[in-house]
């Protein structure tokens, strides 16, 4: 019996340690598991992305994602990952709905190329005091070089001596301009402009403003920011995938280059000479680069950036992202067995007698 026991225990902790394993793969995945919005105001927009990497050859799938709590809306970016592609697992807080303390577990469940779970895990307060018309600040899809705005009222109710004392951010892309609009019975409001600079890099926009208050307990609100700016200069496709090449071998590839005017290729860099480049030199809208790669010494997966410059300015660029793996360089095959016909020497005596007549 006790020898039965001892199987079973042995068995169930191998049986933990495979499962364990198993999911390990999926977990080193993923950027975080945990994420605090901390203390945010009713009404606002908060939402949080998680970042999941398949860092494997097979394409990885996710069947679907969950909430332990319906103070988080969870769903999926991207559900087909293919080799170095990113999907995001996206956390809604419901601040309209919701106030108070509040936690999440998200559990993200992936089918293939094996069966595996994620969970991960998200919490903060949502303050009851202080809205936010609207929730966000966001630009929408705007042109490289455009300066729109974006105004958002800001709402307390609780004591009459409630003030902003400074609006922060570590975007240099914004600025901000804070106006008192009202100080009444226990209310205040304030207008926020937010505007984007005409120096705005292309891509998308995601900052967080934070608001400085004198509430002890809870000083910093925090104000997302979001859009997009869309480049002058743009390629496509932004990523380049070469697959498998051997060690001393070479791969092919090209990308386009457009604008919205004509231009000049000023210079085409890459930070390893493992890459070579070719295009034209007149001014066009559209320029097409071609790409060489060869396989160094060293193997393994490779990863680097290109990056486009013109005649427009600095910040007129396109930025190609191309990725290899790099393999051994194929084994010599071994000597083939001779087929040729044995000398006469090494021939049977019946052979030589064949050969005579």
């Amino acid at each position: 019996m006790r020898h039965i026991t001892a199987f079973s225990a042995a068995f169930c902790l191998s049986l933990i340690a495979t499962v364990a394993n198993a999911q390990q793969w999926a977990l080193d995945m993923v950027d975080s598991t945990d994420h605090d919005f901390g203390a945010v105001a009713r009404g606002s927009d908060t939402v949080y992305k998680f970042e999941i990497t398949n860092k494997y050859k097979e394409d990885v799938h996710i069947a679907g994602v969950s909430s332990s709590c319906g103070c988080t809306s969870p769903s999926i970016e991207n559900n087909t990952i293919k080799t170095w592609e990113k999907a995001y697992v996206v956390a809604k807080f419901n601040t309209r709905t919701f106030t108070g303390l509040h936690s999440a577990t998200l559990t993200v469940r992936i089918d293939q190329p094996f069966p595996a779970q994620i969970q991960l895990r998200v919490h903060g307060n949502i303050r009851g005091d202080v809205v936010f018309e609207p929730g966000s600040i966001n630009f929408g899809t705007v042109d490289q070089g455009a300066t729109p705005e974006v105004r958002s009222r800001v709402n307390f109710a609780g004591r009459s001596d409630w003030r902003i004392e400074d609006v922060k951010s570590e975007s240099g892309d914004i600025e901000v301009e804070l106006v008192e609009r009202q100080r009444y019975a226990g209310s205040v409001n304030y207008d926020l402009v937010v505007r984007l600079k005409e120096s705005a890099s292309p891509g998308y926009l995601k900052h967080q403003l934070a608001l400085i208050t004198n509430d002890r307990n809870a000083p910093r609100i925090p104000l997302d920011v979001e859009g997009r700016v869309m480049p002058a200069i743009s390629a496509a496709p932004e990523n380049l995938q070469f697959g498998e090449v051997a060690v001393g071998e070479t791969g092919s590839k090209r990308f386009l280059v457009r604008g919205k005017q004509p231009f000049k290729i000023a210079q085409i860099a890459c930070d390893d000479d493992w890459f070579q480049f070719s295009t034209d030199e007149n001014a066009s809208d559209k320029h097409v680069v071609d790409v060489r790669f060869y396989a160094k010494e060293e193997s393994g997966p490779v990863k680097r950036s290109i990056v486009v410059t013109t005649d427009q300015g600095e910040t007129f660029k396109a930025v190609v992202t191309a990725y290899a793996t790099v393999k051994p360089r194929p084994a010599a095959p071994s000597e083939a067995p001779d087929t040729t016909a044995p000398e006469a020497s090494t021939a049977s005596t019946a052979t030589k007698k064949l050969a005579q007549d």
